[in-house]
């Protein structure tokens, strides 16, 4: 006669076992960089949904009388704490304003490029060499051109504007995703676990998006972060050379354009948007070596071991 295992044991095993989402923020909580990152690039992205909504009026108006002012002059209006520029318009809402259009265009880049340039990375690293060889000839030819130069000659024949300069920012990132993507897919296509869904009959588009995917997800989701930082800054840089996003419009890399003629008596023009960048920078560089951690379960472990102990 067979004893029946109780079935709340079962059911306890199984509820003992954490989610996913759960882990996630364990191991987020114990690395306290990370979540200071994490905290600071939320904070950023609310700012930029709903600060221009908010702070728009401010932004925009002019105070010929308090033009240059100094930051911290605690006499005039709140929203002038961090100084105003040569209009006499109050720096921080026109910091808070100008997150949305520098994180929309970064956001936005690193979206399409991501895409597309996985996309092309599966096909090239699944099909055959000859399609495999034409696609990475042209991720050649777009590599070959240094993207800031592209992005120069593009914006000047086609004209500055966010549209124009979110595709060509995004156009100069597509390689990056493509070649790595590839470089992965080549390595997880030989293993057994893929041999076995092909043997078993499986399409290439299900072994690509349901086999193969999943695997270079981390890889691809760390890239993503660091690229969000790298065009972050190449958006600021095409703006300071004057070529970016052009007024009424503005973004951070806008205002340090505007504020370099007056570094010798108003610093702080430049400098507080300049600090927005290197602050959002910084948050994204720590976020991605976490999630390049987290998302790995080869090393996972290192932060699991930091986390609360569950008695």
């Amino acid at each position: 006669m067979t004893m029946a295992i109780p079935s709340h044991t079962t059911d306890n095993t199984v509820a003992a076992e954490p989610s996913a989402f759960v882990r996630m923020a364990r191991m987020l909580w114990a690395d306290k960089f990370a979540l200071c990152a994490a905290i600071f690039l939320i904070f950023v992205i609310v700012m930029a949904i709903i600060g221009p909504t908010i702070l728009h009026d401010l932004a925009t108006k002019q105070n010929l009388r308090g033009r240059n002012l100094a930051p911290f002059d605690f006499s005039r209006e709140w929203f002038m704490w961090l100084g105003a520029d040569a209009l006499g318009r109050p720096l921080w809402p026109r910091i808070i304003v100008a997150t949305q259009n520098t994180i929309m265009v970064a956001a936005g880049a690193v979206l399409i490029s991501s895409v597309v340039g996985t996309l092309l990375g599966l096909i090239a690293g699944f099909a055959s060499e000859r399609t495999s060889q034409i696609i990475m000839r042209l991720a050649d030819v777009i590599m070959s051109f240094p993207s800031l130069l592209v992005a120069v000659i593009v914006l000047y024949i086609l004209g500055s504007s966010i549209l124009n300069l979110m595709l060509v920012l995004s156009i100069t990132r597509i390689p990056v995703y493509l070649r790595t993507t590839r470089a992965e897919v080549l390595e997880i296509k030989s293993r057994m676990f893929v041999q076995a869904a092909r043997v078993m009959g499986a399409s290439s588009k299900r072994i690509l998006f349901r086999h193969i995917l999943p695997v270079v997800f981390p890889t691809l989701t760390t890239l993503a972060t660091l690229d969000f930082a790298y065009v972050m800054l190449a958006e600021s840089a095409l703006s300071f050379l004057g070529i970016g996003i052009q007024p009424p419009e503005i973004t951070w890399g806008l205002m340090i354009s505007q504020g370099r003629q007056y570094l010798t008596n108003a610093w702080w023009l430049s400098f507080w948007p300049g600090l927005a960048i290197i602050l959002t920078t910084l948050s994204l560089n720590l976020l991605s070596n976490w999630l390049r951690i987290a998302l790995d379960p080869v090393q996972r472990w290192r932060l699991e071991m930091k986390g609360p102990k569950n008695g």
